[in-house]
Parts: C-alpha cells; sequence; structure tokens
C-alpha cells in the first residue's frame, strides 16, 4: 500500500524561510516526491521512546541545544531556538539560586562578625531581605524565602545542586527533593540525596513527590507516630485570597481530623437534602427529581425560594455557620453559670462601601479591607447587623482618607489610621491594618507626638526590623513614608489608595498627592 503526498501549503516566515503545512518530507514545492510506504519513517530522529513505567526519555545529551533535533525535521529551526531558551533559562536560574545564596551567607557573616547570633542574624537577614526585594519589586517575604530556599540547596543538597546544574534534573525536581526532605535528618540526608537523585532521572518533576516521599519514611530513623507528632505541632489555618469576592480558607489538621469533618459535613448536607425531598411530597418526590438533582421544589404551602444548593455548597455553608457561630467543644474558660466565653467571639471585618452603594442606588463593589472587593448585598447585609457606623470623608481630588467622625477622639485616631493605611507600611507588605501595631515614627521616647503625622502600621516583623537594624523610616507629609536602606537606597510609600470611593468629574487625571513622585535618583519604589 502506498500513500502519495503532496504540499497543502507553502508560506514564508519572518526570516525568509519556507514554511510547508502538509505531510512531505521537506523536497521542495518543485521536485518530485517519493512515495510515503507505510512503516517507514517521515523523518530521522535521535529521540528514543523507551518503556519504562510509562516515562519517556531521551538518548540524547540532556543539553538540547546540540543535536536533539533532526536536520529532516521542518520544526527544526523552531526546536533550535527553543532549546536555546531553555538552555539560557536554565544558566539563569542556576546563577540566581547562587546569587540569593551568597546573599544569605553575606547576612549571616555580618551578623556573626562579633559573634553575635540568634536575634541578630535574623534582622541582619531580614535587612538583606528587604534591600534585594527592593531591586527584585517583591515582597521582602517572599524573597527571604527564597534566600533559605536556595541556601538548603547549595548547603544541605550538593549533589542534588550539582545534578541540577549538569541538566540530569530539572529546577522542579530540586524543589520537590528540598521540600520533601526537609524532615530527614542530617545523617541520613546524604544517602536520602543519593537515591532522589536517582529517581528524578527516571521521571518528571510531577510524577516523582510520591515515591520521593516513600523514600524519605524509609531511611528516616523515626517511627511514623513520632514524626506524626512533630507535624501535628505544625497545624494551622490560612486564608488565601481569590477573584470575584471569593477566597479559599485552607487548614492543616491530622488527616483523620480533616476525614472527619468532611464526613460530618456531609452528614449534615445530606440531612438537609432529604429534609427538602421529603418537604417536597416525600418518595415520588424524590423519584421525579432523580438521583443526581440538585433541587427540587419547595414545601407545599410556604413562599420560601426553594433550596437549589448542591452537597458542595452545603458543605460549605454548614462550615461556616458552625464557625462563625458555633462555640468549641473544649472551652477553658467555660464557667459553671455560662456558657464557655470562646462561644461569644464573634468575626471582626472592615468592610468600606460608599453612601450610594449602601443605599441601594447602585451595585458597586465594597471593599473588605485587607482581603479584595465583595458585592454591593453583602456589604448592605453586613451594615444592617452593625449598631454603628463610621462615616469616612475621602479628598475627592488625592482619593485619600481625610478623616472620620465619632465620639472618642483615641478611637478616631485609630480608625482613621486604619483606613488611611490600610495594611502595612513598609514597602512591598500588605498585611491588613488590623493585624498590625501602631508605631510612632520618631520614638515617643525621643519626643515624637502622638498624632496622625507621626504614626503609621507597621506588622511585627517590619516594626522589629525598624527598631534592630539600620532601616530608617521618615514622614514627609500626607501620610506618605520615605525609607530608607542600610545601603542609603530610598523607597517611598505612599498612602494606599481606597479601592472605592466617590470622586468628582475632572478634565484631567487627578494629580498626585503633596510631593508625590519619585524620590530625586532614587530607585523605583516596590
Amino acid at each position: 500500500m502506498q500513500i502519495s503526498t503532496a504540499p497543502l501549503s507553502v508560506r514564508h516566515d519572518r526570516h525568509g524561510r519556507e514554511r510547508r503545512r502538509g505531510f512531505g518530507t521537506g523536497s521542495s514545492p518543485g521536485e518530485a516526491r517519493s512515495p510515503l510506504r507505510i512503516g517507514e519513517p517521515a523523518f530521522e530522529s535521535n529521540v528514543i521512546t523507551r518503556c519504562h513505567h510509562g516515562n519517556m526519555t531521551s538518548s540524547g545529551d540532556r543539553g538540547i541545544g546540540g543535536e536533539g533535533a533532526s536536520g529532516g525535521s521542518p520544526h527544526a529551526d523552531a526546536f533550535s531556538v527553543f532549546a536555546e531558551a531553555l538552555d539560557l533559562a536554565h544558566a539563569s536560574d542556576v546563577a540566581r539560586v547562587r546569587a540569593l545564596a551568597e546573599l544569605g551567607w553575606s547576612a549571616l557573616r555580618e551578623a556573626r562578625r562579633d559573634g553575635v547570633r540568634g536575634m541578630a542574624s535574623d534582622m541582619e537577614l531580614r535587612s538583606v531581605a528587604a534591600e534585594a526585594a527592593g531591586m527584585a519589586r517583591l515582597t521582602d517575604r517572599r524573597l527571604q524565602g527564597e534566600i533559605d530556599h536556595a541556601m538548603a540547596v547549595i548547603d544541605d543538597y550538593p549533589a542534588v545542586f550539582d545534578a541540577w546544574v549538569q541538566r540530569r534534573i530539572e529546577r522542579g525536581h530540586v524543589d520537590v527533593v528540598v521540600r520533601v526532605g526537609a524532615g530527614v535528618p542530617d545523617e541520613v540526608r546524604g544517602e536520602f540525596e543519593a537515591a532522589a537523585i536517582a529517581v528524578c532521572e527516571r521521571d518528571v518533576p510531577s510524577r516523582v513527590r510520591g515515591e520521593l516521599e516513600a523514600l524519605a519514611a524509609g531511611v528516616h530513623p523515626q517511627t511514623f507516630t513520632e514524626r506524626h507528632k512533630t507535624a501535628a505541632a505544625e497545624r494551622c489555618v490560612r486564608v488565601f485570597h481569590g477573584s470575584d469576592g471569593m477566597s479559599n480558607l485552607v487548614a492543616n489538621l491530622p488527616t483523620v481530623i480533616a476525614a472527619g469533618m468532611l464526613d460530618r459535613l456531609t452528614q449534615m448536607g445530606q440531612s438537609v437534602k432529604d429534609a427538602r425531598v421529603e418537604g417536597a411530597g416525600g418518595a415520588d418526590a424524590a423519584e421525579a427529581v432523580g438521583e443526581h438533582a440538585d433541587a427540587v421544589a419547595s414545601p407545599a404551602g410556604t413562599d420560601a425560594a426553594p433550596d437549589v444548593r448542591t452537597m458542595d455548597q452545603l458543605r460549605a455553608d454548614i462550615l461556616s455557620d458552625l464557625v462563625l457561630g458555633g462555640a468549641p467543644v473544649v472551652d477553658p474558660i467555660y464557667g459553671t453559670d455560662r456558657a464557655g466565653g470562646l462561644g461569644a467571639v464573634r468575626a471582626r471585618v472592615q468592610v468600606a462601601v460608599t453612601a450610594e452603594t449602601l443605599m441601594g442606588r447602585d451595585e458597586n463593589p465594597a471593599e473588605a479591607v485587607g482581603a479584595g472587593l465583595i458585592d454591593a448585598d453583602t456589604a448592605r447585609q453586613l451594615a444592617g447587623q452593625v449598631s454603628e457606623w463610621d462615616r469616612l470623608f475621602i479628598d475627592p481630588v488625592t482619593r485619600t482618607p481625610v478623616e472620620i467622625d465619632t465620639y472618642r477622639p483615641t478611637a478616631a485616631m485609630k480608625k482613621l489610621l486604619t483606613a488611611r493605611d490600610q495594611h502595612c507600611r513598609f514597602p512591598g507588605c500588605r498585611r491588613a491594618a488590623i493585624r498590625c501595631e501602631l508605631d510612632h515614627t520618631i520614638d515617643y521616647a525621643l519626643g515624637g507626638h502622638t498624632h496622625i503625622y507621626n504614626l503609621a502600621h507597621l506588622c511585627q516583623r517590619h516594626h522589629s526590623m525598624k527598631q534592630f537594624t539600620r532601616w530608617e523610616v521618615r514622614q514627609i507629609g500626607g501620610g506618605v513614608l520615605e525609607w530608607t536602606s542600610p545601603l542609603g537606597r530610598v523607597y517611598r510609600e505612599d498612602v494606599p489608595i481606597p479601592a472605592v470611593c466617590i470622586t468628582i468629574d475632572t478634565a484631567e487625571p487627578p494629580h498626585s498627592r503633596a510631593g508625590a513622585g519619585k524620590p530625586p535618583g532614587g530607585p523605583a519604589p516596590f
């Protein structure tokens, strides 16, 4: 059987080379084409597919920029360009890890120069990370995390780092090995490292984690029970804000607790579904609805909208109700004459909403300060549940908070600063102001006044760094802070602009705040 081949189209790329679309074997349009027989390769290649646990490996050199792409392929030029890009990216990643590790080593050398360790080392590392974050336009927490990771790769896993440099494994392999091996003791780390490299050489980064975890458990001298006790000490709850007014709440819990929570939420959700089915007419209604239906009619004789929530939605709603409205089973402050005090604790969220939205004249989003935007209906519902509102006045030109009215001056000052700052005022930090400390820019003990022009919110991390390192800060008016790093670099921290406010229509964009603009000769802000 023979199949004749013919080109479908011929085009030229931006370099003037021909680009053919079709099943040709690479000959020019004017040349006669040989028939392509079934079983014959369309082009030669030195890439060999090997059946090893379902993986694909290459018989060529790991440096793809060499002879990995066949000259007979119509995509040879494109593969060559891609290979060059991979080589450049690899070299850049290796250089970045080395540079980050050198930053960490430099900070430790400086901190230990006079034999001082502990807090001094941490503060010096924070200072260096903040300086480097300004250069990289990243947050200092993220940059410090990258420094710690780079030092762990080079100091704790030198063989893995060398294998990465030699292109025997990829960057993703390195990251997985370091994360999985974080709990491996020093005395068996070398054994784990050697075996981990062999595992990584056989498969892609996304498929080696399970085997590496089993390997780490096998070489660990402690029992699983002992390791679980250590891991359970790291249990925590975190929130990751998303888009469209939604966020992810993540809890790191013992497996049996997490599985039990999901099972109980499912049982409660199923009870709700069973109740609405019974209310809609019993078994006949349930059969009419179907096995996988998410909704049934509302109970007869009621005007309420039918409950059409899915199981996922029911579990989420029940979890929210339990956390926000319930009390813990074990309450250490439980009294004999009353319920435990923890049951009276209520969540606190700072919401900024315009008067127009509050009165229902528009549907613009409100802002949950420190979290993100929320829908207008939720903002109006929250406003109806509080007994006291704070009226915030916004400058129509600069769009910054200028005053907030209340009866107690001290509380008004705190609330105005919370509304003005929104978050920690160190460049790049976004920790919400309600989780920060009010700091006197000029120390109160040194004559600084307790006034809005000498107060700003700083999180505990940057409050300590301001006090114990050579970072300096001053207020230059209008709530604008100017930070100076130990190297003399100046970073300007302007007042955050509220995401929700009413402004007047102007022919030109709002002018910058007084004194706004980049500091002369200084670097760009974070």
